[in-house]
């Protein structure tokens, strides 16, 4: 009898593939095998795999030139007043505001990504554990290309503008230090033009000749994610470790009474 593939691949369109594990326990293999040697790649977790790369502000708000968009974020720094204790860093561009809502629950334009592909693998199964959905994914984008496609759509005169403006997909850093969330997660943001999802970006944008894999999707099937969670667990990946407050004590202690052995 033949044995079952530890992964099968397909490309989607021009810098996307999907990656299709026959389960979990080959995410470790697939990283260490294919991406290690590229550290320009950074990682997001999906609890179902059919949800799209698409920012939750731009799930509520359909209408990419409404001004909802801009009274919601100074609503919001409104809102903070006298709620980032008694020095509070400066915040200096519309992304570093957004950058702060966006790990206190904010709707925002932003999507989280993280360097770590476990601490990604961690959030889909988290939330597969929750949502209990067939089957999860992780993704991984290279941050170089996205860059290089940025200048390419920048210099060009032939693209269109979407919402006035290029095109573009930004890297968001921030540099504040109020956000130990992020700190612990290794996280970073993109911010697209609205009301465009990531993976339709590429689709539209990549040359049709580019040839390698800028954007992959890891699918994996939801079989054992208890485990999953346990194995991550040892690796010092958990709620605890990934929200250093009292809500991911808390998250942590929940997760010991659900999954046995934790």
């Amino acid at each position: 009898m033949a044995r079952t593939a530890r992964w099968t691949q397909n490309k989607t369109s021009p810098g996307m593939h999907e990656i299709k594990l026959s389960s979990w326990k080959y995410f470790s293999d697939y990283i260490n095998q294919e991406i290690l040697n590229y550290n320009s790649f950074v990682f997001r977790g999906h609890g179902n795999s059919s949800w799209k790369l698409e920012p939750t502000l731009d799930r509520i708000i359909k209408n990419p030139k409404s001004i909802k968009r801009e009274s919601h974020l100074e609503s919001f720094k409104f809102e903070t007043r006298g709620r980032r204790g008694r020095n509070p860093s400066l915040l200096e561009t519309e992304n570093d505001w957004w950058a702060l809502g966006q790990h206190h629950g904010l709707h925002t334009p932003l999507l989280d990504w993280t360097e770590s592909p476990f601490v990604a693998l961690y959030f889909a199964a988290s939330n597969a554990l929750k949502e209990k959905h067939n089957s999860l994914s992780v993704f991984a984008l290279n941050q170089v290309s996205i860059k290089t496609l940025n200048s390419t759509i920048e210099n060009s005169e032939n693209i269109e503008l979407v919402n006035d403006q290029k095109p573009t997909v930004k890297i968001v850093k921030p540099l504040s230090d109020e956000n130990s969330r992020l700190v612990s997660q290794r996280g970073l943001f993109t911010r697209g033009p609205n009301n465009m999802d990531l993976e339709s970006w590429v689709r539209k944008y990549y040359p049709e000749e580019r040839k390698y894999m800028d954007l992959i999707k890891i699918t994996i099937p939801n079989s054992g994610i208890q485990d999953c969670l346990r194995y991550l667990n040892r690796m010092n990946i958990n709620y605890s470790t990934l929200f250093p407050d009292l809500m991911g004590a808390s998250d942590f202690c929940n997760t010991k009474l659900i999954i046995s052995k934790y």
